[in-house]
């Protein structure tokens, strides 16, 4: 099949970062390799009738799991894939750099505005991928790590210990009717966006905005949030998106269970509304029951 020729490829790019190609994941990550097991054996809740085939609520201080379901099996992830191609281009890049949009970055589906020949700062970029789930700009992004773009983000998923997480694009889209852009699973998703979060607190609290705007020219490229169905929540922190054909509905959220104790929901699974209702169910059993 040609996701088996798909997981080779994987597997022969964490061949080459094995032999000494490694990528920097920042001290968020280094951080949180050495965090404590997860705690599968009890989780605190159970029966939240959520329908996504997967979704975890994740203690991002003490590492315990807190709910899971299927929380540990591979599914495509969607566009919740450019968190991590915002982690592995900020790991080593200024977010002042500058980085110039091409023909080859304005290829995948989806038109945001950027425009071909125009420079961005890599911080905007990352907004735009977030905030409004820009390929455009989660491609750029990626891109501005050079060819070898693919084999950062994978090295940056093993040495975080995203066991179940593969890239085969920096966006998510599925690459064909029978194969997804990249694999995760809920428990990955939910430790990629505490790194992300604990590194970058600013940009992922940015994606709780309405709209997110960012310079072009002389005056500014505007895109709405695609997590704004999520705004009206007390506590919320952060949150991104993810849909395509083969994922359904995906959604990362940081949320504050107490202050100073933030918890990490993730659906994987689900459907285009069903995973902000599964979000806000998870939500509300924690703070019920917790």
């Amino acid at each position: 099949m040609k996701r088996d020729l798909l997981k080779k490829t994987f597997a022969a790019l964490v061949a080459v970062a094995g032999m000494g190609g490694s990528f920097a994941i920042g001290a968020a990550g280094v951080a949180l390799m050495h965090a404590p097991a997860p705690a599968y054996g009890a989780p605190a809740l159970k029966n939240i009738a959520v329908q996504a085939k997967a979704a975890i609520l994740y203690d991002v201080h003490s590492g315990t799991v807190l709910y899971q379901k299927n929380a540990t099996m591979e599914l495509p992830l969607a566009s919740l894939t450019k968190l991590m191609a915002a982690q592995a281009a900020l790991a080593v890049q200024d977010p002042k750099t500058l980085v110039e949009i091409t023909a080859d970055t304005l290829r995948p589906e989806g038109d945001s505005g950027l425009r071909q020949g125009d420079a961005y700062e890599l911080n905007d970029l990352v907004r735009l991928a977030l905030v409004a789930s820009s390929n455009d700009a989660a491609a750029a992004a990626a891109a501005s790590l050079g060819g070898d773009y693919l084999l950062a983000m994978n090295s940056a998923a093993r040495q975080l210990g995203l066991t179940k997480t593969h890239f085969l694009n920096p966006t998510g889209l599925d690459v064909d009717a029978q194969n997804a852009g990249a694999y995760g699973s809920a428990y990955d998703v939910a430790r990629l966006a505490a790194a992300f979060f604990a590194a970058h607190p600013t940009l992922f609290e940015a994606t709780m905005r309405a709209e997110v705007a960012v310079p072009q020219g002389q005056g500014a490229l505007v895109a709405a949030a695609t997590a704004a169905p999520l705004r009206d929540i007390p506590g919320l922190i952060g949150g991104k998106t993810g849909f395509t054909d083969l994922a359904g509905g995906n959604l990362v959220a940081a949320f504050d269970l107490e202050v100073g104790r933030p918890v990490i929901a993730v659906v994987l699974g689900s459907t285009l509304e069903g995973r902000f209702s599964d979000i806000r169910m998870l939500i509300e059993a924690a703070r019920k029951n917790l």
